[in-house]
């Protein structure tokens, strides 16, 4: 199939019900809670749409992982999952990268150095090449981080944990453009979010805000007694807690703020001169520093009750109040119930959801275990529209399985050109999680040269980098086993007719990947 060939009649139609399907808001007239059968599939198409939803997208390594340990010790492994064993290739790619190599202080502090080296450069000509080769170098470590990310996405055997660490990056986001935080979003995401993606939702708020890049970001940096700044207080209820209805006040940010005061980052390697009476309340861990001398040491008033000033512990006072608030509860489960069962999720499932975070004091696992095994969850199934992460990372699991890719390149830019590049988003409030938000047809467009470029082997996932770049053929195998045993069944019988009517391998391969199934999870 050439690139410049017209769409044939049958691809159009399938376009043509995949965006529609997209746009008909599933999830939001699902039937009421009742016995869920502790969640197991009723059958093994349904199987098949559970795992489609729970990992990143069903390839045939994880078909047969499931059909060996059936639904619920999958499930279970994939909520407490343990240290993931990647393909040596894809393992080698990572520990090649600088950012699996330097410490984050040690990264940062030497891009500085770079920074401030190019800005003392007299020499016009000399100053904007030393300009510019610290913005490349800056670019270089932010598409390792994203290039190390995709690639976790699809090899990782603990796909749950990897759809999480997205979509708590996504909930916690950052944007990669501002300051220097290119050289901190991989730490970011390795350290203040993957590790507790699946744990207490406490730790993983307060690694947030302890991370330079969110303090950067959201400008508490420059956030000091009698100079405050409300940005981040601002954002941490209204986007990462409580959430906009839940029941705070201007003064609860103006006191959260002054709370915050102190709170920063320090990109050198000199503690600043803190007075005496001071000294033994000044914290530095890595980059963050709470610096005493810029802290409100006032009682502060806070959600109803008196925070009483006494530096960072006040600190860990507020994310309690703010972690452990039934708002928080709330506002928590309806997302997740929104990015994994639909856009308008059923209240009594979120209610369900709230109260078993209440109950667990925030363990997502056992939150996201009331979703998976309700029968909400079931009924959504195959419904939810895939946005441009889960439709990269589904194709290339589904053409791959576990051939390791040698470039990430090809996904970073699809992921680009459907507006959903990693780190990207420019305000804090997350790309939407709503279908209607990627189910346009200019979407659909592009979604049909991304089946067509896996479909006939020509998307440059198997060329390496550098100034002889080597492409390997790696000829993607849809028809396989996993399509005969399991997906073949769940197919329409448009899709099937279609798939009948291709002329050649390599259009059977778009047609199946431009599917309304594909376009769904």
């Amino acid at each position: 199939m050439t690139p410049n060939r017209l769409l044939p009649t049958t691809l159009i139609s399938l376009l043509l019900l995949a965006g529609c399907a997209g746009t008909a808001g599933h999830g939001s007239a699902l039937a009421p809670a009742g016995d869920a059968r502790a969640g197991a599939p009723d059958n093994a198409a349904q199987g098949i749409a559970m795992l489609e939803r729970v990992s990143w997208g069903v390839n045939g390594g994880s078909a047969r992982q499931l059909q060996a340990e059936g639904w619920q010790r999958y499930l279970q492994a994939q909520l407490h999952p343990g240290k993931a064993s990647l393909p040596p290739a894809i393992q080698a790619q990572i520990d090649a990268m600088t950012i699996s190599q330097v410490p984050l202080d040690q990264l940062v502090m030497s891009m500085e150095q770079k920074r401030k080296e190019s800005a003392a450069v007299m020499d016009d000509m000399a100053k904007q090449q030393a300009q510019k080769d610290y913005q490349q170098e800056l670019n270089r470590l932010a598409r390792e981080a994203a290039t190390r990310s995709l690639l976790l996405d699809v090899y990782s055997p603990n796909q749950l944990q990897q759809q999480l660490d997205w979509f708590w990056l996504n909930h916690f986001s950052v944007h990669q453009g501002k300051h220097n935080l290119r050289a901190m979003v991989g730490d970011y995401e390795a350290n203040a979010i993957a590790p507790h993606a699946l744990g207490k939702f406490r730790d993983l708020l307060g690694a947030t805000v302890h991370h330079p890049a969110m303090l950067r970001y959201l400008d508490n940096e420059a956030n000091a007694a009698n100079r405050i700044n409300e940005n981040y207080a601002r954002e941490l209820m209204e986007l990462h807690t409580l959430g906009v209805n839940g029941g705070y006040s201007q003064k609860d940010v103006q006191e959260l703020a002054r709370i915050l005061t102190g709170v920063g980052v320090n990109l050198g390697a000199d503690a600043p001169k803190v007075k005496p009476a001071l000294r033994a309340q000044y914290v530095r861990r890595g980059l963050f520093e709470f610096n005493p001398n810029r802290h409100d040491y006032g009682d502060k008033q806070f959600l109803g009750q008196t925070v009483k000033g006494r530096g960072l512990a006040e600190l860990d006072e507020a994310l309690d109040r703010l972690s452990r608030s039934p708002a928080t509860a709330h506002f928590i489960s309806g997302k997740l119930a929104q990015y994994f069962v639909g856009d308008n999720p059923p209240e009594a499932l979120v209610a369900r959801m709230a109260a078993t975070f209440q109950h667990s004091d925030g363990m997502i696992a056992d939150v996201l275990q009331t979703m998976f095994n309700s029968p909400e969850f079931k009924q959504s199934l195959g419904k939810k529209f895939k946005d441009p992460m889960h439709y990269v990372v589904s194709a290339v699991r589904l053409s791959y399985d576990d051939k390791p890719i040698l470039n990430a390149g090809p996904m970073l830019n699809w992921l680009s050109r459907m507006g959903q590049p990693l780190y990207g988003r420019q305000t804090p409030d997350g790309y939407p999680l709503t279908d209607p938000s990627w189910a346009s047809p200019g979407q659909m467009t592009t979604r049909f040269d991304i089946a067509r470029t896996i479909g006939s082997g020509s998307a440059g996932l198997f060329k390496t980098d550098g100034p002889q770049p080597q492409e390997k053929v790696a000829f993607p195998q849809l028809a396989s086993a996993l399509y005969f045993q399991s997906l073949e069944a769940t197919l329409s019988p448009g899709t099937r007719q279609a798939l009948a009517q291709a002329a050649s391998p390599q259009e059977w391969n778009t047609f199946l990947l431009s599917s309304p199934e594909m376009m769904h999870r």
